[in-house]
């Protein structure tokens, strides 16, 4: 059995990377390693399933670069660690990557990083992309293992040459199944499509209404879940273009299984993206989706078979996708079948699980 410490930036919000360690802690609680959390927030989202378990409030640790600041995070986490002398430091999300992996070397304790998405990313502008790769290239020297969640990351990594390609593997994310809920029923008329992402770059929310305010002779509902900066100004467009009646902002929520259950076409926009376990979610509920085509995204939808993928910045194939798949509930249902189908061969928890330890166990090894 393994001591292991997961540091994220932050823990209090419902994004992938925080449902990635809340599921992935559970897990392995369950099986029996010892586990520990710490984050530069101060709660932690869903704590229901993670309340038993040690969680640390790094208070100096956060999202924006600050010199000053990020030293005492980097003092903070080494004293912790230090403290619980972990046999592996699991990290996610960049800043807690960066310090996390200085602070585990500096003690010589192993450390993962998970890449949820490299900030280097294509769609990222080229003067953010260059600073954030040498930062990624020099960091990765102190790394014992990288895992990415799509192989377009593990490219990506490669390209810019972050580490050593035997320190890094692809293990794709996965989303718990939930029997709970019943499947969507994805031929149902009108069609309800829905969003699940925060109002934040860089997902595109705006473009979304924008298609639908073009597509208002055809007979649709849409639902954005998720809540962030851009929100209100996203729900005062569709105020002013009479839309109101048709598109609800539901904001942050729990039930995600329920919302999926109950929509029939799931759509997620973006400029850039790692995999989202939005789309698996949507999958799993077994849903068409209309995505952008970026990321590991395309290692999700099978264009014509499960959903379509986007153009980035493409507004017209958007509507004509959608108008597709609003038109035509046969076409809706094959698709969401398809998606399930995916889900189950390719995404569940439990393989990445499996993977996620035997990487981890093999960091380790002496």
């Amino acid at each position: 059995m393994m001591r292991i410490v997961q540091l994220i930036t932050r823990m209090d919000e419902t994004g992938g990377a925080q449902v990635h360690v809340r599921d992935l802690v559970s897990s392995l609680d369950r099986m029996g390693h010892e586990l520990y959390i710490m984050a530069g927030s101060e709660n932690v989202v869903c704590q229901s399933s993670t309340h038993h378990i040690p969680y640390f409030h790094i208070k100096h640790l956060h999202r924006s670069i600050h010199l000053i600041q990020d030293i005492k995070a980097f003092i903070e986490i080494r004293n912790k660690l230090k403290q619980l002398n972990p046999d592996l430091l699991a990290l996610h999300s960049s800043k807690a990557g960066m310090i996390g992996r200085a602070a585990g070397w500096s003690l010589g304790i192993p450390t993962v990083f998970t890449a949820h998405g490299w900030s280097f990313t294509e769609g990222v502008s080229p003067r953010r992309r260059y600073f954030y790769a040498l930062c990624e290239k020099l960091i990765g020297k102190l790394s014992a293992g990288v895992i990415t969640v799509s192989q377009y990351d593990r490219e990506l990594a490669e390209k810019y040459r972050i580490v050593r390609n035997e320190k890094i593997t692809t293990i794709h994310n996965g989303v718990i199944d939930n029997h709970i809920h019943e499947l969507s029923k994805p031929a149902r008329h009108p069609p309800r499509m829905v969003m699940i992402a925060r109002f934040a770059e860089p997902k595109q929310q705006q473009a979304v209404v924008e298609a639908l305010n073009y597509m208002r002779e055809f007979d649709w509902q849409m639902d954005f879940v998720g809540d962030g900066p851009l929100r209100e100004a996203v729900e005062a467009h569709v105020n002013q273009l009479g839309l109101s009646d048709r598109i609800r902002f539901l904001g942050d929520r729990h039930n995600i299984e329920e919302i999926l259950s109950q929509s029939q076409i799931f759509i997620l926009l973006s400029k850039w993206e790692g995999l989202p376990l939005s789309i698996l979610e949507a999958m799993r509920s077994g849903l068409p989706i209309v995505a952008s085509d970026v990321g590991g995204v395309k290692e999700t939808i099978k264009p014509s078979y499960n959903g379509f993928l986007i153009p980035r910045d493409n507004e017209k194939e958007l509507i004509n996708k959608l108008t597709f798949l609003i038109n035509d509930p046969f076409i809706r249902k094959e698709m969401g079948d398809a998606s399930r189908k995916l889900y189950l061969e390719k995404f569940t928890f439990e393989r990445m699980l499996n993977e996620t330890v035997d990487f981890y166990e093999k960091v380790i090894a002496p």
